[in-house]
């Protein structure tokens, strides 16, 4: 019953278009009342505790990195740098897209963000060369994605925390995955503009035309050199290199590149803030959402429901992908994480599972949730960018959806994938 009313009441505000941060804690406090098994105050002592994490850090400093970047200059010249290799090939400037959010995500962390440092500069860039507007929106909105798995990633510090695994582990799982996503974007955007026969870029490739772009982007390239190269040299944390980035970026964008001004470092913190108290609602209230969960012994009763069911773990595998695929269309990234995870991981654990594989898991199924709608976080930065309707949107993202279900298995059913780095 105490699980009808959390879930009910949660599912309830949801449809009255209550935003998710504040019907999870109304959720919450309406089964407090009902179940009168602790106090109302201890709702507020969650939301101040499990805000109280050192990696939790890493998620405001990666978000303002994000910001700087993309006000600073640094997508673009990634982007420029980008299009000299392959903008002369068939499909060259989606190609060069994709290649340009596997590093815009190996900086930022987060996938809405990737799509609004690049979208805005590639999506108008793509309709003059003469694709198709539809078709260029959800190509930066897939590929925005790889921006969760590519490390540094904002939901595997979230899923790190929440599973007490380590998080520069996921982040090195996560290099592969990523890849493999963005392997079959590209694949797709060379056999789209091979069918619609779409015009090359006019730019000739040549050694002169590579030193300029490459010295304009070198600045750029350094950064998730840096980053990465910070965190598995032991020079320092995961969350310390958040701190990095954003000093980094801050000292690039205002010095070097000097697109970002001081007059507008305001709107840059205050979006940054904005989006980072977004998240940390969430959080609070999807990691006290958690906390009622184990107390009634919810998790239990749905890992024991689960492997009623079948003991395959294969046929079990499946069912947790489609049971995430499903709750990600409504629900956010980071509170499936931290509700999801601790009734999860133990079946998957009792299969023989490692977490760390098992991390991967669940953020590439909701790196897919990115493009489904009603939630989907990319695909409405996509469509705010474009002026698209959700619809012609969501439409020519469906291939998408399917090649990303297929990396989604690959990863699922061959672990060394994921655990061969770390």
């Amino acid at each position: 019953m105490i699980a009808a009313i959390l879930f009910g009441t949660f599912i309830l505000f949801m449809l009255v278009k209550v935003p998710i941060g504040f019907s999870l804690g109304l959720a919450c406090l309406v089964t407090i009342f009902y179940s009168g098994d602790v106090s109302p105050v201890y709702l507020v002592q969650g939301l101040v505790t499990s805000a109280d994490s050192f990696p939790l850090m890493a998620i405001p400093f990666y978000i303002l990195a994000g910001e700087v970047m993309g006000q600073g200059g640094i997508s673009k010249r990634l982007f420029g740098f980008a299009k000299i290799f392959v903008g002369n090939m068939t499909g060259g400037l989606a190609i060069a897209t994709v290649v340009t959010c596997i590093f815009f995500a190996a900086i930022s962390g987060s996938g809405p963000a990737t799509v609004a440092a690049i979208g805005g500069m590639v999506i108008p860039l793509m309709v003059q060369q003469g694709y198709d507007k539809k078709f260029a929106t959800a190509i930066i909105v897939s590929a925005g994605t790889i921006g969760v798995i590519i490390p540094p990633s904002i939901p595997m510090v979230i899923y790190g925390v929440s599973a007490s695994a380590s998080i520069g582990s996921l982040f090195l799982s996560g290099i592969i995955p990523g890849l493999l996503v963005g392997a079959l974007l590209i694949f797709y955007s060379y056999l789209y503009a091979k069918v619609h026969n779409y015009q090359k870029d006019n730019q000739k490739f040549s050694m002169r035309v590579v030193l300029k772009e490459f010295s304009g982007a070198s600045w750029s390239l350094m950064m998730p050199v840096i980053i990465l190269g910070g965190i598995y040299g032991g020079v320092f944390t995961p969350t310390e290199a958040a701190v990095v980035a954003t000093v980094y970026g801050l000292f690039v964008g205002l010095f070097i590149y000097k697109e970002l001004k001081f007059k507008s470092l305001f709107r840059v913190f205050s979006n940054s803030a904005l989006t980072t108290a977004i998240i940390l609602i969430i959080t609070g209230t999807a990691t006290f959402f958690g906390r009622i969960l184990s107390i009634e012994n919810i998790p239990e009763m749905v890992a024991s429901s689960i492997t009623s069911i079948t003991d395959n773990p294969i046929l079990l595998l499946l069912l947790i992908n489609l049971f995430l695929l499903f709750v990600g269309t409504f629900m956010d990234v980071i509170a499936s994480i931290i509700i999801l995870t601790p009734i999860l991981l133990p079946v998957a654990m009792e299969i023989g599972v490692d977490p760390v594989h098992f991390g991967i898991i669940m953020v590439v199924n909701l790196a897919i949730a990115l493009i489904t709608p009603p939630i989907g976080g990319t695909l409405f930065v996509g469509v705010g960018i474009s002026r698209l309707s959700i619809w012609d949107v969501s439409k020519a993202v469906v291939p998408m959806f399917f090649l990303m279900v297929l990396a989604l298995l690959i990863v699922t059913y061959l672990p060394q994938i994921n655990v061969f780095l770390p």
